[in-house]
């Protein structure tokens, strides 16, 4: 799960590792937050050098994971554990180091939270969504989407599908098929890069595309699909039956459903 966490209004990019339980983080991003320094990858490299040179234990188990790059797509970048960020810190004058590791100890708390109570997790995603300034009605609708889209991938996974690519390939033809656009071609629409395309949809294009999932996992748990081809076909007929909506809706109206409307959009315009 790649997230993005803020440090002082600095970002901070995170994977969290579902198996091993634990968040993985940026070293370049943080050294970018204790150090200020425009060269942040620079500062790393040098000082990989010489944690080497003293035999640092940690320059040889620290790893690298594919994390999301400002041009929108995935590079493996070197990473740490919150336990090797401790240590790491300490080779990093800074006066930022003590505030900092407050700072990882709360995440780390946060999560082991969450996990015991989800209800937690909802609580601050709905914070997060306020304080950017979206509705309150959009914000029920983003949250019950969340809560769809986790229903449909525990479907595939009971299904055996792999995560990654046939996840990303099942999510494609349903969208295709309800909205008439692939999720790039949508994204393109909305002029999106590295944002969420649903925190970017209406509250009409949410819905419609929560009606395909759930009719995509209610096919399937019906059917029980017996290899990744007829997951195909489920996640089509899925999609159709959103698509069938859609056209009607925009038959009775005139308008258009999938607009490049994005959330930078409707939230300027948002009434004060």
């Amino acid at each position: 799960m790649n997230d993005i966490k803020l440090f002082e209004a600095k970002q901070v990019r995170t994977l969290w590792d579902e198996e091993n339980e634990k968040w993985y983080f940026s070293i370049v991003d943080v050294i970018a937050v204790l150090t200020d320094s425009p060269r942040a990858r620079k500062y790393w490299n040098a000082l990989k050098t010489k944690l080497k040179k003293e035999g640092s234990e940690l320059s040889q188990v620290l790893g690298q994971l594919k994390m999301l790059s400002e041009d929108g797509k995935f590079y493996k970048t070197d990473v740490a554990d919150t336990e090797q960020l401790f240590r790491l810190i300490q080779s990093i004058p800074s006066p930022k180091a003590e505030p900092f590791k407050l700072w990882l100890a709360q995440i780390a708390n946060d999560r082991l939270n969450e996990m015991q109570d989800p209800e937690l997790t909802i609580d601050r995603a709905l914070e997060q969504y306020l304080n950017l300034g979206y509705s309150e009605n959009w914000i029920n609708q983003r949250l019950k989407s969340i809560e769809i889209r986790k229903e449909l991938t525990d479907e595939w996974k009971r299904l055996g599908l792999k995560e990654g690519q046939q996840f990303a390939s099942l999510t494609d033809i349903i969208t295709k098929t309800w909205s008439g656009k692939t999720t790039k071609e949508y994204k393109i629409l909305k002029a999106l890069k590295k944002e969420s395309l649903r925190d970017n949809m209406t509250n009409t294009e949410l819905i419609l595309n929560m009606l395909a999932e759930a009719s995509t996992k209610d096919i399937s748990q019906a059917v029980n699909p017996k290899s990744f081809e007829e997951s195909k076909t489920v996640a089509k007929r899925g999609g159709t039956i959103a698509g069938n909506a859609r056209k009607e809706l925009e038959a009775q109206t005139g308008k258009k459903v999938v607009t490049g409307l994005n959330a930078k959009t409707f939230l300027e315009n948002k009434p004060k």
